[in-house]
């Protein structure tokens, strides 16, 4: 009961006052309803506002491109270079502003960032995130950066469906299926593939294709592609060319191309980790004026590819250009020059942190992978006919992606839906063994998963486990609150500030970069009824590599039922954990488990 009146005051908050009364009526009325009714009905809802606002991403993504860039591509040389330049490198630095200055964790893909939020804070995504990344993403990718829709627009429609279920009364700990619906719905409707939409969150955020969401992520997808299908139409993101005459010497051909448009995913995956390794050598360059790196790269490799052979394929999507290629329109070397000059844009754009995905640079780099490959063995004399060469670009688009996603059944399943030709399945089948050999010998790990381990996320700390026993020893880090608020003076102003600011009952207090103690809040308010210093609580500190069980015992020895997480003894804060963080975490473990 506390917990619904915290919700309803949290609620309160946020609704005017004119229809205050009426709405959380409407909310208590549906938290009475049943469980299972009540769930179907809020994945009905989540599906539709999550659909919606994928389809208004990409409406405003396309907006700005083809009113920008587009448009400028029909206009003289020279007015093209300077209009391009002014596009890119202006909608570059608007982006990186917003990034800075009101939400860092907008950057990138987002689809890392949900995952994280799914495991660690229970579905929850502050609404900061969903604006900025919907800002960010339509000014980035429709202002010509090299990177995708879909990461975007998983991100935001699942944080919008998180926000939503808070709206609607569901408590913190009960919001992962919100977020997971609404990430699924998301991609439904960004690329209508309901199916591929469906797999990619149980294969890559959810990490269980048997999961007690597969019933909600399923539903919320159906209802995505409704939307997409009302708003926009059922048709596929590509049309081909004419598939239905394959020969079969083109299946001796798959293996090599799905193992060239792999290794053209692994060589992408490698040089932007490598990239966003060496971002410290850039220290001196302000954060948001970075990703104007990336996209003065872009610019200077499309516009030479445009000047040169009137391709728009390096910015943006590039989708233009690959549907050429998949209808036999695209030469084979153009191809291969746009996918030299793809990858490279795409790696500077990712890794100065701009906002953007990585689906659709991955499948261009296939696809003009197969359609390279394809010209190339026709003009050495391997007879083709136009529907293997077609064939070869669509296995390479599968394999390229699944390679660096690593989800084989979501490669497949996203690129025959995006077609809509059953004839590909077999071919795709195929391309996918070859991918996923490739892709598990020569990387560890994901794009995605390497990007949490790089900023400091250990994956198998943040999959639940199966039984009180690995609960028992799961890491204190998996449940650490690693942005705690922190306490840096102790003079009356910024005790003052403090307690204004913040409602929490204790603050870890960092003098001189070292934790001197714990502060609680009626220590700070006696303290500043008095007019004197404020007594510290002693320390009570734990180990991210230490157990849950460990941090049983450490929690009562804490009289304030607090504990400082450092990462070394006499180290630096990495974060905390309270009484409230471990119950929550184990009411979390006993719904994941029953």
């Amino acid at each position: 009961m506390a917990a619904e009146s915290a919700n309803e005051v949290e609620i309160a908050g946020k609704i005017p006052n004119v229809s205050r009364v009426s709405f959380l009526g409407l909310v208590q009325y549906l938290q009475r309803l049943p469980r299972k009714p009540r769930a179907i009905l809020f994945t009905c809802v989540y599906g539709l506002v999550a659909g919606a606002a994928a389809v208004a991403f990409q409406f405003c993504l396309s907006l700005v491109y083809y009113n920008t860039l587009v448009r400028l591509s029909h206009l003289t040389s020279v007015l093209f270079l300077i209009g391009s330049f002014a596009v890119v490198i202006s909608s570059s630095l608007v982006v990186g502003f917003l990034l800075t200055h009101f939400c860092q964790e907008a950057r990138g893909s987002g689809i890392p960032q949900l995952k994280l939020a799914f495991w660690k804070e229970f579905g929850v995504v502050s609404w900061r995130v969903v604006w900025v990344k919907f800002l960010a993403g339509v000014l980035s990718v429709g202002g010509g950066s090299s990177l995708g829709r879909e990461g975007p627009s998983v991100h935001l429609a699942g944080g919008l469906a998180s926000n939503l279920a808070g709206l609607m009364g569901e408590a913190k700990q009960n919001r992962r299926m919100a977020a997971a619906a609404g990430a699924a719905a998301g991609l439904a409707a960004a690329f209508n593939t309901p199916l591929a939409a469906m797999t990619f969150v149980l294969e890559e955020i959810v990490a269980d294709l048997n999961s007690r969401f597969l019933g909600s992520v399923l539903l919320a997808s159906v209802v995505g592609a409704f939307v997409v299908h009302g708003l926009i139409g059922p048709q596929p993101a590509f049309t081909l060319g004419q598939v239905k005459a394959i020969g079969w010497r083109v299946y001796l051909l798959i293996p090599f191309v799905s193992a060239a448009a792999s290794l053209a995913g692994i060589f992408f995956q490698r040089a932007t980790m490598s990239l966003r390794i060496q971002r410290k050598a850039f220290a001196r360059i302000p954060t948001w004026i970075r990703p104007a790196i990336g996209g003065m790269i872009t610019w200077l490799l499309g516009s030479v590819i445009f000047l040169r052979a009137g391709h728009l394929g390096v910015f943006s999507l590039g989708y233009d250009d690959l549907s050429l290629g998949l209808n036999n329109a695209l030469e084979w070397k153009i191809a291969g020059v746009l996918l030299v000059a793809k990858i490279t844009a795409t790696c500077a754009c990712y890794g100065f942190g701009s906002c953007g995905g990585i689906f659709s640079p991955t499948l261009f780099f296939g696809g003009a992978t197969g359609v390279f490959l394809g010209g190339l063995l026709a003009a050495a004399g391997v007879d083709l006919a136009p529907g293997d060469r077609i064939l070869l670009a669509v296995i390479g688009m599968s394999s390229c992606l699944g390679s660096v996603v690593r989800a084989p059944i979501t490669g497949i399943l996203i690129v025959f839906e995006m077609t809509h030709e059953f004839a590909l399945v077999p071919g795709l089948m195929l391309g996918a063994l070859v991918s996923q050999a490739i892709s598990v010998r020569l990387n560890k790990h994901s794009f995605y998963e390497e990007i949490l381990i790089q900023d400091g996320h250990n994956l198998e700390h943040v999959i639940p486990p199966r039984d009180l026993q690995q609960w028992q020893q799961w890491p204190i880090s998996s449940i650490t609150n690693f942005k705690p608020v922190v306490l840096e003076a102790l003079d009356s102003d910024a005790l003052r500030k403090l307690l204004l600011a913040h409602p929490y009952q204790n603050f870890p207090v960092l003098l001189n970069g070292k934790v001197e103690g714990i502060l609680s809040r009626k220590e700070a308010e006696a303290a500043l009824l008095q007019n004197r210093a404020p007594k510290l609580d002693p320390l009570v500190v734990g180990f991210p590599d230490q157990t849950v069980r460990r941090l049983q015992f450490l929690l009562l020895d804490s009289p304030s039922g607090f504990v400082v997480i450092l990462d070394k003894p006499g180290g630096r804060l990495l974060g905390i954990v309270t009484l409230h963080d471990l119950l929550r975490a184990e009411v979390s473990f006993t719904r994941e488990t029953s």
